[in-house]
């Protein structure tokens, strides 16, 4: 576990001798930037020490191979370390409750026995061996807990119907509000229940060894009970926890979990897409002033926004993905990739039948692993407090994103055309010379072998261009 301190970051400019440019013409001076940040100490938050460079990789096992098991998947692990993947977060892999299920296979989040497996996925053995598997290739393990209600035939319903919410005639209830009658809603006020609930999690920590939980409607369940179980199972080991969080509260991140969904960057991103003059509205949400420590988790993808709202084409266009990703891997963050976003725009897979990914072209992994690389090896880009803060650079195109992050005496700079035109743009600040990154547009990576950023490139660009750059 790494004990992290307070820090109160201002960037200052020292100046000495090479190049800079100026963005907004052709001058050059003689002057190199150097870049420094000075910070005062006052804080002792713990989180684990892995997660300033953790890319989450959102594993769908049903669907993500013809046979839809544990030892299936293992086979893409070799793959997806060498996109830079890092961080695997596995939705619920319990047993299925059959009682009121949905569809032909259940939904995974009706959860018959939080300490078993699905039979359809494999054994309990052949999950462990997986985790060792992706352990000793360097990866971390989360997977989806779904602490607000279980299915309808799971062992607490006849055992222990006290731990469940009921109606006004003393039924056991599903969720209020909702549609879910596959699940049943559990009573948090019943303090045993709360214990068995940290027993199951602290259960796949200890005999698992899993890193830690997405922990599926956490704003349902109260938070001092996740403060709880976030105490209880940093016990065990340091974990990392990331809370989908309808209700976008920071108070759910300022202990019990390190990052929660960065839903309203997500609807911006998609409003931006979609209307031209609007790239201002994603500033606030690319640099969240949230409690210290925490940090949210970024994406355009993710089952939910898949099943149920269609494809990544349908909803962006696939010319825009190479800008959004440019947003999603630069923001402060975490970024989220979905099962089969590497391989095609054009996929929506089912939730309670079997709809297999079709793996073989992999048409965007190598512009992923180009993000994913960028993100793990350039610190300013780092998670948390590990990378540098957001400073945004002022530019008078609407249709322009402009920032930079500064880490450590390095410089990331960001500059993304949010539109399917091309823009004409003069930016107030200076923009340092350095090493392009990735640089691409609507028709894919361009400019593969060049490395150098040319003092006019960013004044005039094509739809849903993009260029990240290094200064250092």
């Amino acid at each position: 576990m790494r004990k992290i301190i307070k820090s109160v970051t201002a960037c200052t400019l020292a100046v000495s001798m090479a190049f800079s440019l100026t963005a907004c013409g052709g001058n050059t001076s003689s002057e190199k930037e150097t870049f420094k940040e000075e910070k005062t100490v006052n804080c002792d938050r713990l989180q684990a020490d892995w997660i300033d460079k953790a890319v989450m990789y959102e594993v769908n096992v049903r669907q993500y191979t013809e046979e839809g098991t544990f030892a299936a998947f293992s086979e893409h692990l070799d793959r997806l370390k060498e996109m830079g993947v890092n961080t695997l977060w596995f939705m619920p892999i319990y047993s299925i409750s059959e009682l009121n299920k949905k569809g032909t296979l259940g939904s995974y989040y009706s959860i018959r026995d939080y300490k078993s497996v699905n039979s359809e996925f494999g054994t309990m053995d052949e999950f462990k061996a997986l985790i060792d598997k992706a352990h000793e290739m360097g990866f971390k393990i989360i997977i989806d807990w779904v602490a607000n209600h279980t299915g309808w035939d799971h062992v607490w319903i006849t055992e222990h119907p006290e731990y469940y919410l009921k109606d006004e005639t003393g039924n056991i209830t599903c969720p209020l509000g909702t549609d879910w009658i596959d699940v049943a809603q559990l009573d948090y006020k019943n303090e045993e229940m709360r214990a068995a609930m940290i027993d199951a999690m602290s259960f796949w920590i200890k005999d698992m060894d899993v890193d830690g939980f997405r922990c599926d409607y956490a704003h349902a369940v109260p938070i001092d009970f996740w403060e709880t179980a976030r105490k209880e199972l940093d016990k065990i080991k340091p974990i990392y926890m990331v809370a989908e969080d309808g209700a976008n509260s920071d108070s759910i991140i300022n202990t019990a979990f390190d990052s929660n969904y960065n839903f309203e960057l997500y609807d911006e991103i998609k409003f931006c897409s979609q209307m031209s003059d609007s790239a201002d509205r994603l500033e606030q949400y690319i640099d969240r002033d949230l409690p210290y420590g925490a940090f949210k988790m970024n994406f355009i993808d993710n089952h939910d926004k898949n099943t149920y709202n269609g494809t990544l084409d349908l909803r962006f266009g696939h010319e825009a993905l190479g800008a959004l990703y440019t947003i999603v891997f630069t923001a402060e963050g975490m970024p989220l990739i979905y099962s089969g976003n590497e391989e095609d725009d054009n996929i929506s897979l089912e939730f309670f039948e079997k709809d297999n990914i079709d793996f073989g072209d992999y048409k965007y992994s190598e512009l992923l692993s180009r993000f994913c690389e960028i993100k793990t090896t350039c610190e300013p880009l780092y998670n948390g407090i590990y990378g540098g803060e957001i400073d945004m650079i002022e530019n008078d195109n609407k249709n322009i994103l402009s920032f930079e992050r500064i880490k450590n005496g390095k410089k990331i700079t960001v500059v993304v055309n949010v539109s399917d035109d091309e823009q004409q743009v003069k930016y107030k600040n200076k923009i340092s010379d350095g090493d392009i990154m990735i640089h691409g547009d609507s028709t894919g990576i361009i400019d593969k072998d060049k490395t150098k950023l040319s003092v006019n490139d960013l004044n005039k660009l094509s739809p849903w261009e993009y260029y990240i750059i290094l200064s250092e």
